[in-house]
Parts: C-alpha cells; sequence; structure tokens
C-alpha cells in the first residue's frame, strides 16, 4: 500500500463499473485543449453554484440569529443541516450516477437544489428554515462525487489534480461570492433578500455548467445492485490508504466548518463591531483558497503527497494561532492562511482518492464528500457552541485539535508504509 507521499498507479485501458463490472473504454481518445478546457469550465460553475448555495447562510448567521430570536447554535443548524444532508446522501445519488450518468445526475441534483434555494428566503420561522436547507443539501450531494468521477473518467491522468483542483477552486469562489452578496444585501434589505440572490446567482451558473459540459465520452452505465455496492464500498472502507484520506478530508473540514461559522459572531462582536456588508466581504479571502487549490498539482510534483499534506497542516495551525490576537489585520491574515492551507489539503486529499481507486471511482469520491461535509456539519456546530461557551479561543482549540488529528493520520500512514516495505526483507531472513 502506498503511502501518502507516492501516486497510485495511473489507470489505463478498461476501467471496470462498480455496479456490473463492465468496463468503459479509457483508452479512447483523450479530448482535446477545447473538451478538457469546457470540462473545466463548467464544473469551476458547477462548484461556484454548490457552494453558494450549500453556505448561503453562514455569513448571514448573527442576522438570523438576531431576527429569529435564536442562539448562535441554533442558528448554525441552518448551515449544519445541508452539510450533514449531504453527508448522508452523497454515496447513495452516487450509486445512481452509476446507472444515470455523472452529466444527467449532477443537471438534477443543481436543478433541484437551485429550486429549493429560490424558496429558501420565503421559509416563515427556523424550523422550515432548517428543513428546506436539509433538502438543499441532500440535492447538491448529486454533484461532488460525480464530479470527480466524471473528470476521473474524462480527463487524462496527467492532468487529474489540475482539473480537479479548479472544481474545488470553483468551490471557493462560490463561497467567497455567495458570503459576500449575501452579507451586503443583506445589510440593506435583510437577510431573506440575501438568499434570494444567492438563490439567482446559482441559476445562473447552472445554465452555464449545462451549456458548456460535454457529453461522457468513457462511461458504460451500470446497474443498480445493492450487494455490489455493498462489496465496492466495503472494498473501499477496507484500503487503509482510502480511510487515511477520508479522515484527513474530515478533520480538514472540521476546522474549517469551526472557523466560518464562528468567525461572522466574533467579528460582529467587540472590539471589531463590524456591519453585517463588511463581515460578508471577509470572505473575499477565498481567492487565497483558490489559488492554493489550483496550485495542488504543482505542489504535490515538487513535494509528493504526504509533503503537501504537511505544508498545508503548517499553514492552517499558523493561520488559527495568529486568529488568536485582538488585531483585525492579524485575525483577517490568519483567516487567509487557514483558507489557504484548507484548500490545498483538500484538493490534495480529493485527487489522492480519485487515482486510488481502481474501481468504483464515483463510491471512492462518494465515501470521501460523505467524510468531509460530515466533518463540515460536525465543525459548524461544535464551532458555534465552543464559541458560545469559550469564545474564539475554544473555537481555535478545536481546530487545532483537528490539525493535530490530520498530523497522526499521516504520520501513521508514513509509519505503515515503512513497515510494509520491510515486511519482504525481514521474511527473507
Amino acid at each position: 500500500m502506498p503511502d501518502l507521499s507516492t501516486e497510485a498507479p495511473v489507470r489505463t485501458g478498461a476501467l471496470t463499473s462498480a455496479s456490473t463490472g463492465t468496463t468503459a473504454d479509457t483508452s479512447a481518445p483523450a479530448p482535446g485543449r477545447l473538451g478538457q478546457r469546457r470540462m473545466s469550465l463548467a464544473l469551476f460553475a458547477a462548484g461556484i453554484a454548490a457552494f453558494a448555495l450549500l453556505y448561503s447562510t453562514q455569513a448571514l448567521l448573527p442576522a438570523v440569529a438576531a431576527d429569529l430570536g435564536v442562539t448562535a447554535g441554533q442558528a448554525s443548524w441552518t448551515v449544519s443541516a445541508a452539510t450533514g444532508a449531504l453527508a448522508l446522501f452523497v454515496l447513495p445519488l452516487s450509486a445512481l450516477s452509476e446507472r444515470f450518468g455523472r452529466r444527467t445526475l449532477m443537471t438534477v441534483s443543481l436543478t433541484v437544489a437551485v429550486a429549493v434555494g429560490l424558496l429558501v428566503p420565503f421559509a416563515p420561522n427556523l424550523e422550515w428554515l432548517i428543513a428546506l436547507r436539509a433538502v438543499q443539501g441532500a440535492a447538491l450531494a448529486g454533484l461532488p462525487a460525480s464530479a470527480m468521477a466524471y473528470l476521473a473518467e474524462e480527463v487524462p491522468p496527467r492532468a487529474l489534480v489540475g482539473a480537479i483542483g479548479l472544481f474545488v477552486a470553483g468551490n471557493s469562489v462560490g463561497g467567497m461570492s455567495g458570503r459576500i452578496v449575501a452579507g451586503w444585501i443583506s445589510q440593506v434589505w435583510g437577510w431573506r433578500a440575501g438568499l434570494a440572490a444567492i438563490g439567482l446567482l446559482a441559476l445562473v451558473c447552472v445554465v452555464v455548467f449545462r451549456v458548456l459540459l460535454p457529453r461522457p465520452r468513457h462511461f458504460t452505465p451500470g446497474t443498480l445492485d445493492p450487494r455490489t455496492l455493498a462489496r465496492t464500498v466495503g472494498g473501499h472502507l477496507a484500503d487503509p490508504l482510502l480511510r487515511r484520506l477520508y479522515a484527513i478530508g474530515a478533520l480538514f473540514m472540521t476546522v474549517f466548518g469551526a472557523v466560518y461559522t464562528a468567525i461572522g459572531f466574533r467579528l460582529a462582536e467587540a472590539p471589531f463591531g463590524l456591519p453585517q456588508g463588511v463581515i460578508g466581504s471577509v470572505f473575499l479571502v477565498y481567492l487565497v483558497g483558490t489559488v492554493s487549490s489550483a496550485a495542488a498539482g504543482r505542489l504535490v510534483g515538487r513535494l509528493g503527497r504526504r509533503g503537501a499534506l504537511y505544508l498545508a497542516v503548517g499553514t492552517t495551525t499558523a493561520g488559527l494561532l495568529l486568529s488568536l490576537t485582538d488585531s483585525l489585520v492579524a485575525v483577517l491574515s490568519g483567516l487567509v492562511l487557514i483558507t489557504a492551507g484548507f484548500f490545498a489539503g483538500h484538493a490534495v486529499a480529493s485527487s489522492a482518492v480519485s487515482r486510488t481507486a481502481r474501481t468504483g471511482r464515483a463510491q471512492a469520491s462518494a465515501l470521501y464528500q460523505s467524510a468531509y461535509y460530515m466533518g463540515s456539519s460536525a465543525g459548524g456546530t461544535l464551532g458555534a457552541v465552543a464559541f458560545h461557551a469559550g469564545g474564539w479561543n475554544a473555537t481555535a482549540a478545536l481546530g487545532l485539535l483537528a490539525v493535530l488529528g490530520v498530523v497522526s493520520v499521516t504520520l501513521y500512514g508514513t509509519h505503515a508504509a515503512r513497515v510494509e516495505r520491510r515486511a519482504p526483507v525481514v521474511a527473507g531472513r
């Protein structure tokens, strides 16, 4: 089993369908540069729509809590319900993509999510708001694993990390633009108008996605056989490297969810006291994530996966420590480092999953996304609860604990790989 510093073998020839055991001919000619560019831009637009919708209430939590008369922890469920539902539904919807196709499922998922997003502003109370956000998260579950499986099947292996990095970059742009637009509109017309604006932004992105995304060239549909799906999932969960990658994704997202759920409350309170529009503009730091995720392929090429992950961990840790001060400049600088480290680590881990899985790519990616969004849901709720109980220091401590978990998992993987390499020598003696 390779450790995180080495690349998984590149797959060529036939790809086995996770559902049926049939094969798709991946030795067929890859799309030209124009086709790859259309794929990348289409999934970039999809990433913008998905992240703008998924985290649409996060920058508005102080306004939602004040307007509905609820606590920070209660308001945070408008984020955690969406990410938690996505985590629960991503695996079954990835199985549907094996039968009906990645492109079809991504289109249906985004369309439903946008439709629900246009209804969310009219939620009469917190309970309805949480329920609609859960439905929205469940709908979005069809996108992440299907997108990564689509890219793994359609993009040449040498370009895979870069293509997935651009998809993740779209996530960061969506997260940034959605929060900024919602923040400023909310300051003038209220948080409901802010959510409506995000719904309209996502609608435009979905139209762009559907127009640009080429039809798949290497996909062979399978059947929905629960036993085959269970064997595929069981095989992925039995793979030590995949398990470590799933844990790393969940832990990185725990940090990110905690920080960005609590940061709005911190900046709204003393000593900062920033208005809602300015708090939304703080999410411009997502541009750093766009750059760091798109650069993940170059990082892996220079440092290896393990080195790239350690760099991401170090950057995130430095950001958490810097954010502990009461200087606005230091806090914003800390957010920049946290964002850069998170997106780099996520791009490295998620692309490693796509390259490691030899069969059932959609299910392998779905398991990663499930772990990832479970981390987001847990981080969002725990981050808000920690902030309510002990302020920003408690939220930062939660983040540092999760970062320590990433280091522990990576070190364990390195140790396991060394033991495995030595095993044949010992046996020979």
